[in-house]
């Protein structure tokens, strides 16, 4: 495994992170193993410490057991120095498989005597208020009952500014009278603004209001591979009724869809059987309609019969509201100088920002000091 070079970007893993792991083999790293820690994601590089988030204390226990010797290996090798690995728990990072898939990753990684869960002295954890609780948590995963929703992202958790008030507003209408207040309803905005917190926020409470509502989130990619798995399986009519026969319809990503033209024909005649029976659609994008390149004139036309909206950056005083809002839901303990000051520096990304938070609490741990400003302008810099 040679070195990728001196490290272009400081605090910037990600590059080191997916080399290393491209070197191991298969061997080193079976199929099973390597499924767990793809459900991570890097942080940062701080000094000679690799900060990695897990979507959970399952995920960050076999993280920091049985494939801790190996990543730190092939880490330490990547880089050129010797690695620490520091894992802390994002229960926001949703891992894209479902309990069965889990359950077998699981068994597969302890198929024998399993190493008992023993802190190192190295071990990074956010720095948390044991006074508060944290909803989610004990599961690998956390979403609802189908495997669609997000348990986190309800309209409680969402924290309302000048930037998105007006697209929360019309959110909770939907959600409140499906396919009568604005169909379809259209959020655009740029990345980790709201968008998706939003669409599952509006399939939660729909369901909280009208029981037994059918409710289905599908990013347009798996729209679309389930469209062509169902061409290859000849099971065109069960992915038809899947779609066709839902109550409340949330698409997220939608152009994704751009250029794809079997699949947008699919998404045109899904979208006409939904609206003519009076069923509520919901599409986030990152352009408005008439921006989206690629796509029939017909399907834009169908997206402004209903309600356009976007979701702007948060200003300094919503992403501060953010931070204290993501300090108090997992019990990190941040002073308020802190928390101005991560807000000050991360302005458009509220992924970046909540993120960011994580970093400093969990650098702050490993080395076993309070958060401050000084630890914080470390990790930031």
């Amino acid at each position: 495994m040679g070195r990728v070079g001196a490290v272009a970007e400081e605090n910037d893993l990600t590059p080191y992170w997916d080399t290393a792991l491209a070197s191991l083999t298969e061997e080193e790293l079976p199929a099973q193993q390597r499924a767990f820690v793809t459900l991570t994601q890097p942080l940062g590089l701080v000094g000679d410490t690799a900060l990695v988030a897990a979507p959970n204390d399952f995920t960050k226990d076999v993280l920091e057991t049985r494939l801790r010797p190996i990543v730190v290996r092939a880490l330490t090798d990547t880089i050129g120095q010797d690695i620490r690995l520091a894992v802390t728990v994002d229960p926001s990072l949703t891992p894209p498989v479902d309990d069965d898939v889990t359950d077998q990753m699981a068994d597969a990684t302890y198929a024998d005597d399993a190493p008992s869960v023993v802190a190192e002295n190295n071990e990074a954890q956010p720095v948390r208020d044991e006074a508060a609780t944290r909803p989610g948590t004990g599961s690998p995963d956390t979403r609802s009952g189908d495997g669609r929703l997000n348990d986190k992202y309800i309209f409680d958790t969402f924290v309302i500014g000048s930037s998105n008030r007006f697209a929360h507003a019309a959110a909770v209408a939907v959600a409140e009278q499906p396919a009568r207040a604005y169909n379809p309803l259209f959020i655009y905005g740029g990345s980790g603004l709201g968008k998706t917190h939003l669409l599952h926020a509006i399939g939660h409470y729909t369901r909280t209001l009208y029981k037994g509502t059918h409710v289905r989130y599908v990013s347009s990619e798996e729209f679309t591979n389930e469209f062509i798995n169902s061409i290859r399986d000849d099971k065109a009519s069960a992915f038809q009724r899947r779609y066709r026969e839902t109550d409340v319809l949330l698409v997220d990503d939608i152009q994704f869809l751009s250029g794809k033209v079997q699949t947008q024909e699919e998404f045109f005649h899904t979208f006409n059987t939904l609206h003519n029976a009076n069923k509520q659609i919901v599409i986030t994008s990152d352009l408005p309609p008439k921006q989206l390149q690629e796509f029939e004139d017909r399907m834009r036309s169908r997206f402004e019969w209903g309600l356009i909206t976007d979701i702007q950056p948060p200003d300094l005083e919503t992403r501060i509201a953010i931070l204290r809002k993501k300090t108090k839901q997992e019990r990190l303990v941040a002073p308020p100088e802190v928390l101005e000051y991560i807000a000050s520096k991360i302005t458009t990304n509220i992924r970046e920002l909540e993120g960011a938070l994580i970093r400093v609490t969990a650098f702050a741990s490993l080395n076993r000091q309070p958060v401050d400003l000084t630890i914080t302008e470390v990790v930031l810099k």
